[in-house]
């Protein structure tokens, strides 16, 4: 079963007109420093290059997409790159969002639970306040000497302050956080990595690259 959506997500497909007229192996040729990395397998077949990667090291420039394939061809008359990748990352991203807004409806459910128990126990004259005084319902007596320096006597906790901070754990707000910051990285990444990918695609196959010209500033760093 296909879901074009769903693969959407994690999936980025797209095709790059070269410069100068290409065969497939020159073109991998000219690519093949992307794919020696540790952790990176690759084969070719013809016109077409399938690599993998395992566990991509973070100066990996192609670290993001870890598995996919390029191929080498014509159209119109002009050479060009095809390729189709998919990123795990970019998936991750994407679901994170949801599994935080989850988290945070819980949070929600169970608050709205214990508040809800609490107020049957207190219509029932069963809640906890009348099974056991609470110690710190009780006035708060200061030590004689305190008394003789003329230090004022302790405020006691409000009861409504009280009952917001006995809540206050089942607050959804850091889930919603979360999944607000997980959703701007998908968005970021979804248009920023195709981006660069094809940015270094671009870079590899050009002329310059072929022809290995130095920059003068960099010729004379190394003279």
């Amino acid at each position: 079963m296909k879901l074009p959506f769903i693969d959407r997500i994690w999936r980025v497909k797209g095709s790059l007109p070269l410069e100068t007229p290409m065969t497939p192996a020159t073109a991998f040729d000219k690519l093949d420093p992307l794919f020696q990395t540790n952790g990176t397998s690759y084969e070719i077949a013809g016109d077409t290059l399938t690599f993998a990667k395992k566990n991509p090291a973070a100066q990996d420039k192609l670290a993001t997409f870890t598995r996919g394939t390029l191929k080498v061809g014509e159209l119109d008359g002009r050479s060009v790159l095809s390729y189709n990748v998919t990123s795990p990352a970019l998936l991750a991203c994407f679901l994170a969002p949801l599994l935080f807004l989850a988290l945070g409806q819980g949070n929600v459910a169970i608050g709205e639970y214990e508040k809800s128990k609490a107020e049957a126990a207190e219509k029932s004259g069963k809640s906890d306040k009348e099974k056991k005084p609470d110690e710190e319902d009780k006035d708060i007596e200061l030590h004689w000497i305190d008394v003789a320096l003329g230090a004022p006597a302790p405020e006691k906790p409000d009861e409504k302050d009280k009952e917001e901070d006995k809540y206050k754990k089942y607050s959804p707000k850091p889930a919603y956080i979360l999944a607000a910051i997980f959703a701007t990285l998908y968005l970021v990444g979804r248009i920023l990595e195709p981006w660069l990918l094809r940015s270094i695609f671009r870079k590899n196959l050009s002329d310059r690259a072929t022809t290995g010209d130095i920059d003068p500033g960099e010729r004379l760093s190394r003279e």
